[in-house]
């Protein structure tokens, strides 16, 4: 079944309603791992000269607590600050081993199904002990190295960097769908979409401990970002699709950016070097996802970023090192059924991952996704649903769109400017491991969350490209998630398979005005003690 016409928007909500998992009918995928065509999770550019960055080891400050009241001083740009960022942001994080020859790698930033289908570039002038010239590079985690793809002369540099403030670095993300499509076929996509989101809010984190900013340019198309990055040679089902650019700078006012009629020009041509390696021997075909691919990249309105009032973060400090907590965050595989949050670090929690904290303003645009939670074990707190309205402009929307049997409510003690409603009191264990595929891991946690997108207003606003744009907030309030989950000692996971209309009948929700993009949960972990945990680069270090 195809979409009725080859209009952009017919082709997303084609998409969406056909991606979505039924209790009676999943998304299409193969139903089985084909382990013959298992793509490998590092791309490498053969041939390619290649940079060593600095690993070094984790600081004590600045605190994780400490980056939601403010940055710390901005770092030089320099080998060890480069390094930083990219190993607090893309790394690997550790090796599981389950024995002899049976290792697979854990990153910074998490992915559906350990399957990595993002890969991360760096555009840079010269940075001291590190780049000698300004150029393309591409980062490859296992190695931890840059590997140049092009060098640009000064001049093609500075006029990239026009009108940007100084010092500063470019970093854009590809996705290769093909590795997320290998095991999840046809909602693959969605899923490389979440994992980008996850990448920028590592990126956001990693740059704010450096006390830098990061920002998402959205009025660069995404052909021109093919461009700039060098994935417009790429073809075939291993090809990488241009997703985002980031401008890093040092934290501070950032004026207007440049405008999408001015990249073209500022995007020199490029030399470039290497080849990228071969990720499968065998593919299976999944032409929906090259359709809505090319239907996203359309040129789209680049929406207005309103203006935000910063929040202020006045909770005591619990001292945890901001590098150390992101180097181990995990995605937990399964909950005790026990272990409970309680209500000041609930509410906490929900506070960061409000407009006006930090990771929020990494990405342009009105903020479009609002949680609903279904919460289990907080303790002084009812167990039930509830919803926190992330912008006031959703409230009257999500009234309307929600059960008229929702109380709404303000719960217990809870702060005056957190937008939490209590929904309803209610057990509400089934229904959250029911919804998420009958996953027991949505129910064991101390809650579970649905991110509701603002589906049809953001379409209508933003054209076919704003649907990219919702997943990647959703990856990007799932990063807050993750590491405020490890900063009160329990642990986090994103959950991609859930039934779509399922979830939304729960919460009342009768058409697309607004819909559930992702899952998530938060609780205490079991560890599977069969599997050995090794450091990130021993196998560097070994050499």
């Amino acid at each position: 079944m195809s979409p009725a016409t080859d209009d952009p928007l017919d082709v997303v909500r084609h998409y969406h309603q056909r991606t979505k998992h039924r209790p009676d009918r999943y998304a299409a995928s193969l139903g089985y791992l084909d382990w013959a065509t298992q793509p490998d999770p590092f791309r490498r550019f053969d041939g390619a000269p290649t940079l060593d960055l600095p690993r070094p080891s984790a600081r004590p400050a600045p605190s994780y607590d400490s980056l939601f009241a403010t940055a710390p001083a901005p770092a030089a740009l320099d080998a060890d600050t480069v390094g930083r960022l990219l190993l607090h942001s893309l790394a690997l994080s550790a090796w599981k081993q389950a024995g002899p020859g049976q290792a697979w790698s854990l990153r910074i930033n998490p992915s559906s199904g350990a399957l990595h289908p993002t890969e991360g570039y760096l555009i840079s002038g010269p940075v001291p002990d590190l780049i000698d010239a300004p150029g393309l590079f591409h980062y490859a985690p296992f190695s931890h190295q840059l590997e140049r793809r092009a060098t640009l002369s000064a001049a093609q540099w500075a006029t990239l960097a026009a009108d940007l403030p100084q010092p500063c670095l470019l970093v854009g993300l590809t996705s290769i769908h093909w590795r997320e499509a290998w095991k999840y076929g046809e909602r693959a996509w969605r899923y490389c979409q979440h994992d980008a989101g996850h990448a920028i809010g590592a990126i956001a984190f990693a740059a704010r401990t450096l006390g830098w900013q990061a920002r998402v340019i959205d009025t660069v198309a995404d052909a021109d970002l093919a461009r700039l990055l060098g994935t417009d040679r790429h073809s075939g089902p291993e090809a990488e699709q241009a997703d985002a650019l980031l401008l890093l700078t040092p934290a501070g006012p950032i004026g207007p950016l440049p405008g999408a009629e001015a990249w073209p020009a500022r995007i020199p041509p490029l030399a470039l070097l290497g080849a990228p390696n071969t990720l499968s021997q065998d593919h299976h075909p999944w032409p929906i996802i090259d359709t809505l691919a090319a239907a996203t990249a359309t040129p789209g309105p680049t929406p207005d970023t309103p203006a935000v009032t910063a929040r202020t973060d006045t909770q005591p400090d619990r001292g945890h090192s901001a590098e150390q907590l992101i180097r181990q965050r995990r995605s937990a595989v399964d909950m005790d059924g026990r272990s409970p949050l309680d209500r000041a670090t609930f509410y906490r929690l929900l506070a960061r991952t409000l407009p006006g904290a930090f990771p929020a303003a990494t990405l342009p645009g009105p903020p479009r996704v609002s949680l609903a939670l279904m919460v289990h074990r907080v303790t002084d707190l009812a167990p039930g649903f509830y919803l926190l309205v992330r912008d006031p402009a959703h409230a009257a929307s999500l009234r309307e769109s929600l059960s008229g049997e929702f109380v709404w409510e303000t719960p217990e003690a809870c702060p005056a400017d957190l937008p939490l409603i209590r929904l309803i009191a209610d057990d509400a264990r089934r229904a959250a491991q029911t919804v998420s595929c009958h996953q027991a891991i949505a129910s064991d946690g101390a809650f579970a969350v649905g991110l509701l997108a603002q589906f049809d207003a953001a379409l209508a606003a933003g054209g076919a490209r704003a649907y990219p744009r919702l997943f990647r907030e959703t990856g990007l309030i799932g990063q807050v998630l993750y590491l405020e989950a490890e900063a009160a000692g329990l642990r986090g996971t994103g959950i991609g398979c859930f039934f779509d209309d399922m979830m939304h009948a729960l919460m009342g929700l009768t058409d697309t005005t607004w819909q559930s993009l992702y899952h998530f949960t938060v609780g205490g972990p079991v560890e599977d003690t069969r599997l050995q945990t090794l450091p990130p680069y021993a196998h560097l270090d070994r050499r």
